[in-house]
């Protein structure tokens, strides 16, 4: 009898190391990555309860001149596109910061896990985390009287746009930036576009050459491509898909040159 033989024999446990499947690696992550984020209050806070307050507080009371119509008409899309800035650039930005100060996306980048591969689990993870709060920011303005109209399939064009341009500048920022700076920077850009992205105050509240400028940010762009959409009817607001598109080509872009792992 061989050593081969021997080696195969009945009851002779041969163990085979290697790596999980790549797609089951990310699944893993992402799944991994979206408990850790619905486990964390500051984030909770950031990207469920900040949105509803503002969708009831603004439709209820009369604070804001949101023109004619109903005001949860106007409202809702804008806290749609809040929502998306507040997972996949403030609370992304946040995270992926600090997971990088302390080492965690240095020890994850030796694991068997490619790093674009642990990037796409990122996004994954933001991408399950934004249905979530669609769907209980829908329910909601239904509950409020909402009545949206238009094709769902540019508000699902413009929504995954608007996620891949903030996750591009929340990954650029967080690579690049000090946590402590990622932490400050990101929630001080929360609520500057927050105020002048046409969220909640109409961007023609503004100054003209105002109004220019505050168009051309991500947030504005979103907003105003879900207002023409959902509260308009538009078919397909190309201008804003055009300006989503831009940023995210260039924020993605710079993330994957200038992203530091540690």
């Amino acid at each position: 009898m061989s050593a081969t033989d021997i080696d195969r024999g009945p009851g002779t446990y041969a163990p085979n190391p290697g790596a999980a499947p790549l797609p089951r690696m990310i699944a893993t992550q992402a799944a991994l990555e979206t408990k850790m984020l619905l486990r964390n209050g500051e984030q909770l806070l950031l990207t469920v309860v900040i949105p509803t307050l503002l969708l009831v507080l603004f439709s209820a009371v009369d604070i804001v001149d949101t023109g004619s119509g109903k005001a949860v008409d106007f409202l809702t899309p804008g806290i749609l596109a809040l929502a998306v800035m507040s997972t996949a650039f403030t609370g992304q930005a946040i995270a992926t910061g600090f997971e990088r100060r302390y080492g965690v996306l240095k020890r994850l980048g030796a694991s068997p896990l490619p790093r674009w591969a642990l990037m796409t689990a990122k996004t994954l993870s933001v991408l399950v985390t934004e249905i979530l709060q669609v769907v209980l920011l829908t329910v909601i303005a239904f509950a409020l009287g909402w009545s949206p109209h238009g094709n769902p399939f540019a508000v699902l064009l413009l929504l995954v746009l608007g996620t891949a341009a903030f996750s591009g500048l929340g990954l650029l920022m967080a690579g690049t930036l000090k946590a402590e700076a990622t932490l400050a920077a990101a929630n001080l850009v929360f609520l500057l576009l927050l105020v002048g992205g046409g969220v909640i105050v109409p961007l023609d509240k503004f100054p003209d050459a105002a109004q220019s400028v505050l168009g051309l940010l991500p947030i504005s762009a979103l907003s105003d491509g879900l207002r023409d959409v959902l509260q308009h009817g538009a078919a397909m607001p190309w201008g804003d898909l055009g300006i989503l598109a831009v940023w995210a080509v260039v924020g993605l872009g710079a993330a994957g040159r200038f992203f530091r792992w540690e």
